[in-house]
């Protein structure tokens, strides 16, 4: 009979300790470990899938061949853009994001456009017949998806011998338990147990894993950490939820770059791709009010047009309130200060409120202008054209800098019908101004831009 051990694991980082300790040395968070019975049985380890594994000897690196060609199309243009080309064989993907923003329907609707594949969908949390209502309502069909309800992992790799899929998705790895560790669903050691499993299912047989995560409080994937690196590939699922617009990032993936990602738009039919997000989010640019600007922006390595709101009025109460959404609010805070020092504007007894529309997020620099346009359209109560966007950072000292990637920008501006753009005259010098239709005025300075717009 084996014996089994108790140990102690940090639910932060997956630090282990023979015994209880306040504080974790690895990551430093206090109180966070759990105790747990870890089972020494020999069957750890064990190769439960059935399949045959190949077994692998040393070859020179010169002499290894890679087939570039070697993807799997998912049927989805904005997955496959995330992914860098589509799915590798034998790759294993963690997708994590909020409860309800949509991670099982985007990779149901994955499942069920696979009509060239076999595949296995495991759930946890829901029945076959949910599923089945899902699917009915995504309006999809695949004869070569299975379902299976089971969060034993000696059970999922029963039916995995017994179909032999050639995609399996998980969902989700919290759920997931095995017998040979003696603790609950979700623990740590059992999230590193049955991901290990399912590692070693991908590498040795060439199947592609996709694994469905839960996350914390603050927003990072549950479990330890150590399951991020085990994996190939962490995609984020997010969006806000009073908005119908979703966001796929790559986080980390050894198969393409980390600056591509995908938007979705949720409807009753499921996730729709959005090739041209620009136009969505500035479908309502007509009307003409004050306090309003349009920033060229960069989403991954996907130039983008989003709309920048702001008012600015007197302080009710004492202290002057600085509220964003979909904006970091202490780069708010540095671009009010610029504005006031540098620049002569008085709004620090004035209650600022900014707002990105469409309910995305952005950090991208070039924005700066932007937003510094809407303050002081605001604050003036000047509107400003609605076929005028920026592109440019503004610097501590009331300089506008360059950034990175300026004709991309450009081009998208000029693709959506905007006449004028306003960037940095570091910018200007590098830019074909004879292939563009749309005027480039050049700015280094704040006071300059507000002379060229409000005079």
């Amino acid at each position: 009979m084996a014996k089994t051990k108790t140990t102690f694991y940090c639910q932060h980082c997956g630090a282990q300790s023979p015994k209880w300790i306040g504080r974790c040395p690895s990551c430093g968070e206090w109180n966070s470990f759990v105790e747990e019975l870890i089972s020494s049985g020999k069957d750890s380890g064990r190769n439960l899938s059935g399949l045959a594994a190949v077994n692998k000897k040393p070859v020179p690196l010169s002499e290894v061949s890679v087939d570039l060609h070697n993807r799997i199309d998912s049927g989805d243009q904005e997955f496959n853009r995330t992914l860098g080309g589509g799915i590798v064989s034998g790759s294993i993907i963690l997708l994590g994001g909020e409860p309800g923003i949509g991670k099982s329907t985007l990779l149901l609707q994955l499942a069920l456009k696979l009509h060239h594949l076999k595949v296995l969908y495991v759930s946890g949390e829901e029945s076959e017949q949910q599923i089945k209502l899902r699917a009915d309502r995504l309006g999809l069909n695949n004869p070569d998806c299975f379902i299976l309800a089971e969060t034993d992992i000696d059970y999922i790799f029963a039916g995995i011998k017994e179909i032999r899929p050639d995609l399996v998705i998980i969902d989700s790895i919290q759920t997931l338990f095995s017998q040979a560790i003696e603790s609950t669903a979700g623990s740590i050691s059992q999230i590193r147990e049955t991901a290990g499993q399912l590692q070693k299912l991908a590498k040795t047989t060439g199947i592609p894993v996709f694994l469905i995560g839960h996350i914390t409080k603050d927003g990072s994937i549950a479990g330890p950490k150590v399951l991020e690196h085990m994996v190939d590939t962490v995609l984020q699922f997010e969006g806000d939820r009073n908005y119908d617009y979703r966001i796929l990032r790559a986080i980390k993936n050894r198969f393409g770059s980390t600056s591509e990602l995908g938007i979705y738009e949720m409807k009753n039919s499921g996730l729709q791709e959005v090739a041209n997000p620009s136009e969505l989010l500035l479908a309502h640019r007509n009307e003409l009010l004050s306090g309003v600007a349009i920033a060229s922006t960069l989403e991954g390595m996907r130039p983008m047009l989003i709309e920048i709101q702001a008012l600015v009025s007197s302080a009710v109460y004492g202290v002057p309130q600085r509220s964003t959404t979909g904006f970091d609010t202490r780069r708010l805070n540095m671009l009010l200060a610029v504005l006031e020092k540098r620049c002569g504007f008085r709004l620090s007894s004035k209650d600022v409120f900014l707002n990105i529309t469409g309910g995305i997020r952005i950090d991208d620099p070039a924005t700066d202008m932007a937003v510094v346009t809407a303050v002081l359209s605001s604050n003036n109560d000047i509107a400003i054209d609605g076929n005028v966007c920026f592109a440019g950072e503004v610097g501590l000292s009331g300089e506008i800098r360059p950034v990175r990637r300026i004709e991309s920008r450009i081009s998208e501006a000029e693709r959506l019908g905007f006449t004028k753009i306003f960037v940095s005259g570091h910018n200007f010098k590098s830019i074909d101004k004879k292939k563009k239709s749309i005027e480039i005025i050049s700015v280094n300075r704040v006071e300059k831009l507000f002379s060229e717009l409000f005079g």
